[in-house]
């Protein structure tokens, strides 16, 4: 399979070690990292700069989103995910993480991955007013309205029916 070529993207960097990198071939998202040191504590929010600046193209976005071996392993994600980088914006990145660990909190030093950088085509559009949209299969229908909470819901309760029922003795079979 024949890689695809890199869009070059104009970055600053406030210490050489920040510049974003893919951990691996194929990867969607650019590791990015503090370039402080940083303690985010127990249910707290820290605004957090990467030391990056790019300047992307027309027609690009890049949008920053958690990593997620740090939300699973220490409960650290990023609030306003994903955070958009529009393509006009020359200023720092700043990633906004979020501990949702009520109890311990996280210690991060300069040079920690603490998000991924996507970097993506967007296309923008015309809104045209219009009195009424075209029918749909779906309709107005949002918000759970495909039944997955519902049937999450049901679920849920028949084990607990199943669990409050005493086990019937089983036939004996020849």
């Amino acid at each position: 399979m024949t890689p695809q070529p890199l869009l070059p993207v104009e970055t600053v960097l406030s210490v050489p070690e920040a510049l974003p990198t893919y951990a691996h071939p194929g990867d969607a998202g650019a590791d990015l990292t503090t370039r402080v040191d940083v303690v985010v504590g127990p249910g707290e929010r820290v605004n957090v700069p990467t030391g990056v600046s790019i300047a992307l193209p027309e027609g690009y976005a890049a949008f920053v989103v958690p990593r997620s071996g740090l939300a699973a392993k220490r409960g650290l994600t990023t609030l306003n995910a994903p955070g958009t980088v529009d393509a006009g914006y020359r200023g720092e990145i700043r990633v906004t993480l979020h501990n949702t660990d009520l109890r311990e909190a996280v210690e991060l030093r300069a040079g920690d991955r603490i998000a991924q950088l996507v970097v993506q085509r967007v296309e923008r559009v015309r809104f045209v007013p219009v009195q009424q949209l075209p029918e749909s299969v779906r309709g107005a229908g949002g918000h759970g309205s495909t039944g997955g909470s519902d049937a999450l819901s049901q679920a849920l309760q028949s084990q607990v029916l199943q669990s409050q029922t005493p086990a019937q003795p089983s036939e004996e079979r020849p």
